[in-house]
C-alpha cells in the first residue's frame, strides 16, 4: 500500500521517526482539497502513541477536506542545514500517513487538548486548565491515526552516526 523508500541507507528507524515527531513543534498537514487540488497547511501539533493531535476552527478548508476524505499526510522537518560549499543540505524529516477524524466525544477532546497545552505551555498548568474549560465547547480537535510513517536523513548524517 505504501511505497518503500528508494534510498534505504537514508531511512530512519521507527524509534528515530518517533523522536522527530516528539521533538517537532510544527508540521505540514496535507489533505485532498477543493477541486482535486492538494491543500497543505502548517500547524502546531502533539504526538502521542501513534497519533497526532491538533486543533482548528470548526469550519474551513481543512475541516471540509477531512470530512470529504479522511486520508491525510503530515510532514515534520527536524533538520535543514544548508551546506553551500557542498551544494547540498543536511536534512532529517518524517512523513506520516493516516486517517484524520474530528473528535466529537468531550472526554476525548479534553484529553487531546490537554496533551497539546502541556506540550506548548508546560509551566502554565492552572492557566491552561482554565482556558480549556472556557473554550472546550467551541473547540475542534482532530486526531490523526498514523498507519504508516517513514523518515529520511541526508547521507552525510547517516555517515556521522555510523
Amino acid at each position: 500500500m505504501f511505497r518503500e523508500m528508494r534510498r534505504e541507507k537514508q531511512n530512519l528507524p521507527e524509534e528515530e521517526c518517533i523522536n522527530v515527531l516528539q521533538r517537532g513543534t510544527s508540521g505540514v498537514l496535507a489533505v485532498s482539497g477543493d477541486d482535486g487540488y492538494p491543500y497543505a497547511v502548517p500547524l502546531s501539533y502533539v504526538y502521542d502513541d501513534s497519533r497526532i493531535f491538533f486543533h482548528c476552527a470548526k469550519t474551513g478548508h481543512k475541516i471540509d477536506s477531512i470530512v470529504r476524505n479522511e486520508k491525510v499526510s503530515f510532514c515534520v522537518i527536524d533538520k535543514d542545514s544548508v551546506v553551500p560549499e557542498k551544494y547540498t543540505t543536511y536534512f532529517r524529516s518524517v512523513i506520516a500517513f493516516g486517517k484524520a477524524r474530528i473528535l466529537e466525544d468531550e472526554a476525548q477532546k479534553r484529553s487531546a487538548i490537554e496533551k497539546l497545552t502541556k506540550r506548548y505551555s508546560p509551566e502554565q498548568a492552572q492557566g491552561h486548565l482554565q482556558e480549556i474549560d472556557k473554550s472546550l465547547p467551541q473547540l475542534c480537535m482532530i486526531e490523526l491515526d498514523i498507519e504508516h510513517m517513514s523518515g529520511k536523513e541526508a547521507i552525510e548524517l547517516v555517515r556521522r552516526r555510523t
